[in-house]
Formats: C-alpha cells, structure tokens, sequence
C-alpha cells in the first residue's frame, strides 16, 4: 500500500476496499482512452467521482448499485470480476444482496445509417448500446 492511502477511523488503512479499488483501476487502465468518462457518464456522476472510487488511497467506497453498471461499461472478464466481487465482499460483508449474476438479455435490431466511417460507424453503435442499457436499468428501476 502507498505511504499515502489515507486510513479509517481507527487509523488503519482499509485493505479490502484498497483491495477492490487497485482491482478496477487495473481494468480501467487496460481499456481504451475513453472508458473513465462513459463509466462516469453511465453511473450520472462526473470524473472525479470514478478516480476516487479507483484510487486505493481513498476510503470511499463504491456503492453496491454501481458495481452491475461498472461490469457493464468496463467489460471485466470472468476472473476480473470473481476478484473484484471477492476483496468486495471482504471490505463491504452482505451489501451486495446476492451474488452478482449475470441479466437475462436478449436481443433486438436496430437499422441505423452507415456513415461511411469505420470509426464514426463504432461510435455510433456504443452509443446505441449504451442508450439501450440506460433505458434497460431505467425500465428495471420503475417495474
């Protein structure tokens, strides 16, 4: 752990949650340029916000609710996540209800214009997936 993490209460530093933290930073670190600022976008806070909650230094914790979004949007594999929920059951016991599975999903077709671009054409099918899984957890949240 860094000299500077910063400690609990009773002094100490949270390892667990440093735990979890250096785990996600790791994954943010290896995705494209970009990944930091869609997952603040998909979580509806600003950056700030996601390099306190990857930054082992700081005790704040991530919020059970975010971590099926963080999932999501980072695209951790089946080990990154195993650890991740590990050192996260550790640090936080009980607050994540059940374990995390995976949504039954299913699939639909969307016809949109081809915009003559490999990398326009990309970004146009992120943001169509991306808006369909913000409409997805908005209809989950109101049934």
């Amino acid at each position: 752990m860094k000299d500077d993490a910063k400690l609990d209460s009773h002094g100490r530093v949270d390892k667990n949650v440093a735990d979890y933290k250096t785990i996600l930073r790791q994954v943010l670190d290896n995705r494209p340029s970009g990944t930091r600022l869609k997952l603040a976008a998909a979580l509806g806070k600003n950056r700030s916000f996601v390099t306190q909650i990857t930054n082992p230094a700081y005790l704040v914790p991530i919020p059970a609710k975010h971590v099926a979004i963080i999932f999501e949007v980072c695209h951790l594999s089946a080990s990154e996540r195993a650890a991740f929920l590990d050192a996260y059951g550790r640090a936080h016991p009980g607050r994540l209800r059940a374990p995390h599975r995976e949504a039954h999903t299913r699939s639909i077709t969307v016809t949109v214009p081809d915009l003559g671009d490999d990398k326009k054409n990309q970004a146009l099918e992120q943001l169509v997936v991306d808006f369909a899984a913000r409409l997805a957890r908005f209809a989950e949240s109101i049934g």
